[in-house]
């Protein structure tokens, strides 16, 4: 086969209407087989598939671990699986979640590039945060093509936008031209192919449960003083671009991705607080009045005192909550 030889896929929220736009839109006669990872959780059902096969030119499924990638075939990741392509392989995997999700498109990309160097096309659709960026750039470390759907165009514009600034992006097209862009490529003679970084390779390995302890991290990232908020084991930054972070689970995230999940521990930190302080004001009240009806008038002072302290605290922390 000529030219390039195989197309990854990876989107979230706004992006199955597109996939299915491009499916619809390929060439009958293109040979590139597509894999595609969304963002679905465990427990949905693995529909993608069917409606792929019954609305374009190319047969699709829902990918089955360890079959052979076939020509002109589409292959859909399933629900709490990660999918990766191992040479002409096809592996499905179980380890921890990346930026929340698994399948997470960040380990489908990353492999690609690594199988097939610049032989590759990765296309990072509509989607919230940014999951896939990274991997995106790793795929473009590799050698591969890379192809963002226009922010501008998209149902939810981060994922796309945060890919474009993470790294030098080849190409970026509205949905209706997406299909167009990737058959043009297919059929171009792919550039030279570099030696994929071994850090790449190795976070491939951790999506399908390699276990990450402290001197598998130490290859790829350094320790720092944040927590995962997955397991509550300590973070470490990776060395490459983007900025993100691993866990020695194996939990990835991107700094954006951790920002989000901190500020939802920040609020259920902020509600119990207010929760707690409101309960000790209620107390020291109640005191207060015990306090009088038993004539110590300067014990009843000084429990009203502290409520109104607790109050003035539980106001302060309403304030800061709702500035965000």
């Amino acid at each position: 086969m000529t030219g390039r030889e195989i197309i990854v896929i990876g989107g979230s929220a706004g992006s199955v209407e597109v996939i299915r736009q491009i499916c619809r839109a390929l060439p009958a006669d293109s040979r590139a087989p597509v894999l595609i990872a969304v963002h679905v959780g465990a427990g949905h059902q693995n529909l993608l598939a069917s409606i792929l096969d019954s609305g374009g030119p190319h047969p699709a499924s829902t990918a089955v671990d360890g079959e052979s990638l076939q020509e002109g075939r589409i292959y859909v990741a399933p629900s709490d699986h990660h999918l990766v392509i191992d040479g002409r392989t096809l592996r499905l995997g179980r380890g921890p979640r990346e930026n929340m999700a698994r399948p997470a498109i960040d380990p489908l990309f990353r492999s690609a590039g690594i199988s097939f160097g610049p032989r590759a096309i990765g296309v990072l659709l509509s989607g919230m945060l940014n999951d896939g960026a990274s991997g995106l750039a790793d795929l473009k470390r590799c050698g591969g093509i890379t192809v963002v759907q226009s922010p501008l165009d998209a149902v939810e514009s981060e994922m796309p936008r945060t890919a474009l600034l993470a790294s030098d992006i080849d190409y970026r097209a509205s949905a209706a031209e997406l299909a167009d862009v990737m058959s043009r490529l297919v059929n171009e003679e792919p550039g030279p192919a570099p030696v994929p970084p071994p850090s790449v390779a190795l976070e491939v390995a951790i999506a399908m449960g390699r276990p990450s302890d402290s001197s598998t991290m130490a290859e790829i990232a350094d320790p720092v003083p944040l927590n995962c908020p997955g397991c509550g084991g300590t973070l470490s930054q990776i060395r490459r671009s983007p900025l993100r972070f691993r866990c020695q689970v194996g939990h990835g995230y991107t700094a954006e991705a951790l920002a989000h999940e901190q500020e939802g521990a920040v609020d259920e930190a902020i509600r119990i607080a207010l929760r707690v302080i409101g309960e000790r004001a209620d107390l020291m009240e109640k005191m207060a009045i015990d306090a009088l009806q038993a004539g110590r008038t300067a014990a009843a002072a000084t429990f009203e005192e502290r409520a109104d302290e607790y109050r003035r605290s539980a106001g302060v922390l309403t304030d800061a909550a709702l500035r965000g």
